[in-house]
């Protein structure tokens, strides 16, 4: 495979943060199951991977309607092209969520004016934004309460 599939960019040069990766992977497993390196590394590449895939089939879908910004509506036709039409539903209410919580929210207005969280803030905005991810997974079971995940924070 050619290291320049991704425009201006070699593959090397994208990738996620892994250690927020292995946060999720093993978040989403139960406690006694240990993954490899080898396959927490394997899991990210296959999600960078799926993103390009999404995003490469995405600008087609765009280009295709003459449009020049791809818009969640071309994500989601994507999706049902390359086979995931299962997860369209899914998909459609966590960006519904998404922007209910990024427009009505007060952190919203906190971005708006250019301010920055702190550290603290952040992390305890992930560990919720964790909480509502596990709990649409598990089907809302298992999902801890914020003081529960305030508590992993501190161990």
């Amino acid at each position: 495979m050619e290291p320049m599939d991704i425009v201006g960019k070699s593959k090397e040069d994208v990738s996620l943060p892994k250690a927020t990766m292995f946060k999720i992977i093993k978040e989403m497993l139960p406690p006694d199951v240990r993954v490899a390196r080898d396959a927490q590394d394997l899991l990210v590449e296959c999600c960078v991977e799926f993103i390009n895939l999404i995003s490469s089939e995405s600008n087609e879908v765009c280009s295709r309607e003459e449009k020049r910004t791809i818009a969640p509506e071309h994500v989601l036709k994507a999706l049902e092209v390359l086979g995931f039409g299962e997860y369209i539903e899914d998909v459609y209410t966590a960006y519904e969520q998404h922007k209910l919580e990024t427009l009505d929210s007060p952190k919203a207005g906190k971005w708006a004016s250019g301010a920055e969280m702190t550290e603290e803030e952040a992390l305890a905005e992930q560990q919720r934004m964790f909480a509502e991810a596990r709990a649409r997974m598990n089907g809302g079971v298992n999902a801890q309460k914020p003081a529960e995940a305030e508590q992993n924070m501190d161990s």
